[in-house]
């Protein structure tokens, strides 16, 4: 649909549609432009309240990986037109309020429609300096690539609907989901990177390829290196895969060269469709230590997954995986 979008003219956007990345931006004057994003969907947990949070976290996520500074939102609901289901929006809201509070970041209105299936989320402006947007082109060869949260939401959220989940993992899935990007944005800001992208509905590979794209570059990623949230690799082998992720291994096979020794369990979850993931942040090697260091010190999870190498660009073949 976005390539339905005629070519922008304005030299004020300074990122659009283009490069699949996290936001737009938009040039307000030589010192601040605005970072613009959308996003909303149907309910990832049980928890009404958590669901709130989650889709709120979610959305301030894309102005996070862009490195800018959330300042506005408005809400995005659809739910039954049902009275009974009041006190359930009530509690998303609710949820949804009190995470935008602690990234400081107040609502200032939004849009609701009916709909048979809740959805539930936020437009996002932010802003930074038009000479400091880490947008998807700006990955260079000799970077390091560093993980924030574990993969393998797609994959527990699907097991916790057929029941084969235990309570523990539950939580520490919904915990990682509602936690902001916010710190590992401040973070990698300070100890200064090349670019960041956040993980989402196209997975740590699509999303890594969307940056290679963008940058021109390739990536070796060691699957051994890639933190899974626990239980998540049991419940591949026992074929518990939601769709989004079997579209995922299936639209991004082109780009992805395998070694034989990778399981396969481990393409599965390198194609999950995550919800509300961590920051992909791509760090120079001089600025690796520090970058880590600092996330280390502040709770973070640091794991350093790959690096961008040299190699003659090319549609396929942008992403060599090794066990």
């Amino acid at each position: 649909m976005l390539g339905q979008l005629p070519p922008i003219m304005d030299p004020n956007v300074l990122v659009d549609a283009s490069n699949a990345d996290d936001a737009g931006v938009y040039r307000l004057n030589d010192e601040t432009a605005a970072v613009l994003t959308v996003d909303f969907f149907t309910p990832i947990v049980d928890d009404p309240y958590m669901f709130g949070a989650i889709a709120a976290a979610n959305s301030l996520s894309d102005i996070y990986a862009m490195g800018a500074r959330p300042v506005v939102s408005l809400n995005v609901a659809m739910f039954p037109g049902d009275p009974d289901f009041f006190p359930v929006l009530k509690q998303i809201i609710q949820g949804g309020i009190d995470k935008m509070a602690e990234a400081g970041v107040p609502i200032i209105g939004g849009h609701t429609i009916k709909d048979k299936e809740p959805k539930f989320g936020y437009t996002v402006m932010g802003l930074i300096h038009p000479d400091r947007i880490l947008d998807n082109s700006k990955a260079k060869v000799g970077d390091a690539i560093i993980l924030t949260k574990p993969i393998g939401t797609g994959i527990i959220s699907t097991g916790i609907k057929s029941g084969r989940v235990s309570e523990d993992v539950a939580s520490d899935f919904t915990k990682a989901m509602a936690t902001l990007n916010k710190r590992a944005s401040e973070i990698m800001i300070q100890a200064g990177v090349s670019t960041a992208t956040d993980i989402t509905g196209f997975g740590l590979l699509g999303h890594l390829n969307e940056v290679l794209a963008a940058s021109r570059v390739k990536a070796n990623i060691h699957a051994s290196r890639v933190p899974f949230f626990k239980d998540a690799e049991r419940l591949v082998s026992q074929n518990v895969v939601p769709g989004g992720t079997t579209a995922n291994l299936k639209n991004y096979e082109q780009y992805v060269k395998w070694s034989v020794n990778v399981a396969g369990e481990h393409k599965i979850l390198l194609n999950d469709a995550q919800t509300s993931g961590g920051l992909l942040i791509f760090v120079p090697r001089d600025n690796m230590e520090k970058l880590v260091s600092l996330l280390e010190q502040d709770g973070i999870l640091a794991a350093h997954i790959g690096d961008l190498v040299e190699g003659e660009f090319t549609s396929g073949g942008r992403i060599n995986v090794e066990a």
